[in-house]
């Protein structure tokens, strides 16, 4: 099941299968006519929109690499708090730019960062520390990752924008599965004063079907892999619902248990 672990060098064809796949099901639906100012579910966002927001961070997983490997240093981190409203102003930066030129810039942006990963040694994979602008430094293995939540999760929102029933492809949301965790851990808005509390989140199907033990108190959001059924509450999620929900496109996911424990589960992250 190696190739199924992204974040190990045998998930590396792979994961890098499924971004291309992807990414090409996103460029041929921006490239349709009639959709470019078209809305998505990404609040505020058009297609040209999601465009430009992949230009924008693909641009700087170049200079995040040059870095890596000794060139000019990027800032510190800008943090995850102030990150959706910077996303928002650099991707709509780019609305005066016309259909056929961005997105001929975002092939060829996609297909130097590709070059850059599918170039990754098994030493580099995940031992190569790489900068991100707004959550520092992590292994190389995370861009390639960060690439198929941006093109798997904002295809989702095209297709949610265009009004038609649809899902998200099983091979992309088994290899986010193991992401959402670090999102999550990421993303919760934890007060110093908290009480702690524990709950079990259960991935019911696919490669990377799972259980967690999940603690939140002050130090934040921790969890491992462990037995949930001592647990007051129990999460599960097939791995698109566990995706969308860890993204905030959806409220999804079933819970056994105590009702107020999972309402503050749900309710202790901010979205990006």
């Amino acid at each position: 099941m190696g190739e199924w672990n992204a974040m190990t060098y045998e998930g590396k064809d792979n994961l890098l299968r499924v971004v291309r796949r992807e990414a090409e099901g996103m460029f041929a639906m921006a490239e349709e006519p009639g959709v470019w100012e078209a809305p998505t579910t990404s609040t505020g966002w058009q297609v040209r929109d999601v465009i430009g927001h992949l230009v924008d961070v693909t641009e700087a997983y170049f200079e995040a690499f040059d870095a890596a490997r000794g060139g000019p240093a990027v800032p510190e981190a800008y943090g995850l708090t102030g990150m959706g409203a910077r996303l928002n102003e650099k991707a709509r930066a780019f609305r005066t730019v016309s259909q056929s030129e961005l997105m001929d810039r975002v092939r060829s942006d996609f297909e130097k960062m590709m070059g850059i990963e599918e170039a990754l040694t098994e030493e580099e994979w995940g031992g190569l520390t790489v900068s991100h602008f707004y959550m520092g430094p992590l292994p190389a293995f995370f861009y390639p990752a960060f690439q198929l939540m941006d093109y798997g999760v904002h295809s989702w929102d095209i297709r949610q924008g265009m009004g038609r029933a649809h899902g998200l492809a099983g091979d992309a949301a088994d290899l986010l599965v193991p992401f959402m965790m670090v999102l999550w851990s990421a993303t919760a808005a934890v007060d110093p004063g908290i009480e702690p509390f524990e709950v079990g989140v259960r991935v019911t199907s696919g490669p990377n079907a799972a259980d967690y033990r999940v603690k939140v108190g002050p130090e934040g959001f921790v969890h491992e892999a462990g037995k949930i059924d001592d647990l007051p509450v129990v999460f599960e999620f097939d791995p698109a619902s566990l995706v969308l929900t860890a993204f905030g496109r959806v409220n999804a996911g079933t819970y056994r248990g105590d009702p107020a424990l999972a309402d503050r589960f749900l309710n202790v992250f901010f979205r990006i």
